[in-house]
């Protein structure tokens, strides 16, 4: 057995989850983003999340950092795995110049939604927002293609997005109020973001 033998197996692997190359290690890098803030502990939380007051008062960053600072490592670690699961559903769906496009729509929906449609919300942080976005978009170009998952992933999406709305969130959701109107939010803007990409040429 040639010594490469034993490697091929796990570059099979990276490859199904839409990891291997250049992928892995864009993967990587948006894990290690969630995650950084944590080493900056509650000061890094208290100056990068997002919150109203601050924000009104000009510090317009939180509109963006809030999004990638967590209430703690446990919600950090959950976040990566949710991006990863993401990564490896929808990864190749879209060019990565159109995904960065598709997480700025997200962000932007639900940072407008919440300052203009949840005053009550005094701060918010995590990235589940942005991954429903990310999820609503991979959703819609499965159902481009009329593979029978994208209707599966549909039926969940908008399933959980209305028991959330009527219900709050998932009975298996503990710990700290979870916002999820921003959920709402960030799919409406991955998916609107993904309509409007659809009308133009593939090099955008």
């Amino acid at each position: 057995m040639s010594p490469a033998a034993p490697v091929r197996p796990f570059r099979s692997w990276l490859a199904s989850v839409n990891g291997d190359g250049t992928y892995g290690v864009a993967l990587a890098g948006a894990c290690l983003l969630l995650l950084a803030s944590e080493l900056g502990g509650e000061p890094a939380r208290l100056a990068l999340r997002y919150e109203r007051a601050p924000i009104a008062a000009g510090e317009l960053w939180r509109l963006l950092t809030g999004h990638f600072v967590h209430l703690s490592f446990h919600h950090a670690l959950l976040n990566v795995l949710g991006l990863a699961l993401m990564w490896a559903l929808f990864a190749r769906d879209y060019p990565p110049r159109r995904w960065l496009l598709i997480c700025a729509a997200s962000i932007a929906v639900i940072d407008v939604g919440l300052w203009l449609g949840d005053s009550t919300v005094q701060w918010y942080v995590g990235s589940s927002g942005l991954l429903h976005g990310i999820m609503a978009a991979g959703t819609l170009a499965h159902l481009r293609r009329r593979q029978a998952e994208g209707w599966i992933l549909a039926v969940f999406l908008v399933a959980k997005l209305c028991y959330e709305q009527f219900a709050g969130p998932l009975p298996f959701v503990t710990g700290a109020t979870v916002v999820v109107d921003a959920h709402l939010y960030g799919a409406v803007g991955g998916l609107a973001a993904a309509v409007l990409l659809s009308l133009r040429p593939q090099s955008v």
